[in-house]
């Protein structure tokens, strides 16, 4: 009989651990903004969608996948547009889609960083970088500042009138 109580009570209490861990699937609100700059260029991607599955107490388990849609590309200019979506940029036609996997979260500090791997006009390179998670209620923002070179994926020509390390400023509000 102890036995039973025994492990009904291990039971009960490993129940209670995963409850508190489960990762939970984040809804991405509309007013995201993926914005990136250099002293050449400036713009946003106006189309995004993804999973974010996060948890502070269980990152082992939580990950992002995200997809940006190249043909959102909006500089403010209708021109520039058009070449940024052309095959010598990103060539939207044949590569549709920016994509993010992440393989691994780690908590730094107050900050976190994630580490995954980035498509781009179909090259796949490993990139980890810092983002904040600020929750509020049943609702979070999870923001990062960070920097790639445009020549690491075949974006634009190596040496062409626009700077290679483009910055991104993403800011991606949630909800449970």
């Amino acid at each position: 009989m102890k036995k039973f109580f025994f492990l009904i009570a291990t039971l009960s209490a490993l129940a209670a651990v995963f409850a508190f861990t489960t990762v939970h699937t984040w809804k991405i609100q509309e007013n995201y903004s993926i914005q990136f700059s250099n002293s050449d260029v400036s713009g946003i991607f106006k189309k995004f969608t993804g999973v974010i599955d996060f948890e502070e107490n269980a990152l082992a388990t939580s990950k992002f996948n995200i997809s940006i849609e190249v043909a959102s590309i909006n500089t403010g200019n209708g021109l520039q547009n058009k070449h940024a979506k052309g095959a010598e940029w990103f060539d939207a036609v044949k590569y549709p889609q920016i994509k993010y996997v992440s393989s691994k979260i780690e908590k730094n500090g107050n900050n976190y960083k994630v580490t995954g791997q980035l498509e781009m006009k179909g090259v796949k390179k490993d990139l980890s970088f810092p983002f904040t998670y600020k929750k509020n209620g049943n609702s979070a923002t999870f923001t990062a500042d960070f920097q790639i070179n445009k020549n690491d994926f075949n974006v634009g020509k190596k040496g062409d009138s626009v700077g290679e390390i483009i910055k991104l400023k993403i800011s991606i509000p949630v909800i449970k």
